[in-house]
């Protein structure tokens, strides 16, 4: 247990308390929003690097940062955690409270010592299901109807930490990872401000994990979005909803890359080839046939063209239903 200090005034401990804020995407945004909502002195933020998006390279701030120069506070973006001279950095910044949120970037034992009231992990899941960097397309991706988020003391493994608080928060069937993403943080932000007054004040046990419970997801990268259409109808759903907003299901079509934003399986079995675009007689109308079941098309998006319900692409191309998609 840390040594924890007693540097807090009696009715409002939050306003002594040194904090340095960790994260980076939307979801850190929204935990760090409601810590701001409240007394706690956050001396600095760290968030990722601004990175080029989108066809015209644009640079991007992370949302964290974005919130942070809103509220005009310091915000510090290493692009590595490894080196000594940012180890020195934060320690200069005296933190005594250092919470993590989707930060991407895993801190080495020489940070997670620095603050005597150690380092707190606001993890959009229930640990120990879903461990590691995609927890929440993880959690779709399973098929799971209730996930929920988890504060934890951080320790040197992958969100192995002891836990001291979590909430359970249910996964509708029309969830994606961004609805889903934002149901959590709200659920996280509120959870961290009902935790952190019992945990400076010396109140709560950390529980140890039930490591035979573990799971763990992977890092997601571009090339899971691309279809394949051997998949059963049921997990190409799930995939679908677990890639919105990233990196976003797309096949093929006529050599031009398709995005697919919105479906619903079905599992009727249609004549035709895996792949190929055919009518349905019930809504959406248009679907495509997949190694187990149909998949019915609601949603896509031509390269180069803007976002549209699948009956108004087929009014525009009409050589769209009888086509195999997948092939370049």
């Amino acid at each position: 247990m840390f040594d924890i200090t007693r540097e807090l005034t009696e009715n409002n401990p939050a306003v002594t308390v040194r904090t340095v804020f960790m994260g980076t995407p939307p979801f850190a945004a929204t935990v760090l929003e409601a810590l701001l909502s409240s007394s706690y002195q956050v001396v600095a933020v760290y968030t990722q690097p601004d990175k080029p998006a989108g066809r015209g390279h644009r640079v991007v701030l992370p949302p964290v940062k974005r919130l942070s120069a809103e509220r005009e506070i310091r915000v510090i973006q290493p692009r590595s955690l490894k080196s000594s001279e940012v180890v020195e950095r934060l320690a200069s910044l005296q933190p005594q409270l250092i919470i993590v949120a989707a930060f991407g970037f895993v801190l080495p034992p020489e940070m997670l010592a620095l603050p005597s009231f150690g380092c707190l992990n606001v993890h959009p899941s229930l640990l120990p299901r879903h461990r590691g960097p995609s927890p929440i397309p993880n959690t779709i991706l399973c098929g799971d109807d209730v996930t929920g988020v988890t504060i934890m003391l951080m320790d040197a493994g992958l969100d192995t930490g002891p836990v001291l608080a979590q909430e359970k928060v249910g996964v509708s069937l029309a969830n994606t990872t961004g609805s889903l993403s934002a149901k959590l943080a709200d659920a996280g932000g509120k959870l961290l401000l009902e935790t952190l007054p019992e945990w400076l004040g010396g109140e709560l046990r950390p529980q140890p994990q039930d490591e035979s419970r573990a799971t763990y997801s992977k890092l997601i990268t571009h090339e899971d979005g691309e279809v394949d259409w051997h998949l059963p109808a049921l997990e190409l759903w799930r995939r679908v909803r677990a890639y919105n907003p990233w990196p976003v299901c797309h096949t093929w079509c006529q050599g031009r890359r398709l995005k697919i934003h919105q479906v619903l399986p079905f599992d009727d079995e249609a004549k035709g080839e895996i792949g190929q675009v055919i009518v349905l007689s019930e809504p959406p109308g248009i679907g495509v046939v997949t190694g187990q079941g149909v998949l019915g098309l609601c949603r896509v998006q031509l390269e180069g063209r803007r976002d549209m319900s699948a009956g108004e692409f087929v009014h525009g191309k009409r050589d769209f239903v009888g086509s195999v998609l997948g092939r370049r």
